[in-house]
């Protein structure tokens, strides 16, 4: 029989009472855990959760930012690029003039100074007819006495011959006859 009652009392579908005293312990820690240790954790998950949210946000902003300044800083850096272009070729376009006008300028000096130095030969050249007007009637006088070997008069009486014949040399024939004879 004490096998019967030993049965009898360990019916495993009765709860023992150290178990009920067990569940109602683990109810109460669990209430403890529920009402003062949960609210807490629950509270820090909720600012940590906010937490990440806000940084995500910001990071969010801060790309967008970053992507709005790059297109910026592109647009500034082709409207630099492009006013450096324009700026070089004004920069030519003004450096081509101002050569072109020192060009001109030292072609109208080259002008001047050619048309100065024709000027001055053609003084020189008359200065020279002049004085070959005055000295060559007596020269080839006398000249012309030393080969005859007599006196062949003043020289005022050969200046018509001497004219006519540095009237020819000016007009170039006396070097067309002379080119001719030989």
């Amino acid at each position: 029989m004490s096998r019967e009652v030993l049965a009898e009392g360990n019916n495993f579908l009765l709860p023992n009472g150290t178990f009920v005293v067990e569940l109602i312990i683990f109810a109460i820690v669990l209430a403890v855990v529920w009402k003062l240790v949960l609210p807490p954790v629950q509270k820090a998950m909720r600012e940590r959760q906010e937490l990440l949210q806000r940084q995500h946000d910001e990071s969010q902003q801060a790309a967008e930012k970053f992507e709005a300044a790059k297109a910026k800083y592109a647009e500034e850096l082709a409207e630099a690029r492009a006013e450096s272009n324009r700026i070089r070729d004004e920069a030519r376009v003004e450096g081509q003039r101002i050569l072109d006008e020192y060009r001109n300028q030292a072609q109208s000096e080259i002008s001047d100074v050619l048309r100065r130095g024709e000027d001055e030969l053609a003084k020189q050249r008359e200065r020279v007819l002049a004085e070959l007007r005055t000295a060559i009637p007596e020269l080839s006088t006398t000249l012309a006495s030393r080969v005859v070997g007599r006196d062949l008069g003043t020289a005022s009486v050969n200046q018509g011959t001497v004219e006519a014949f540095l009237a020819e040399l000016g007009s170039g024939r006396v070097e067309k006859a002379a080119g001719k004879g030989e």
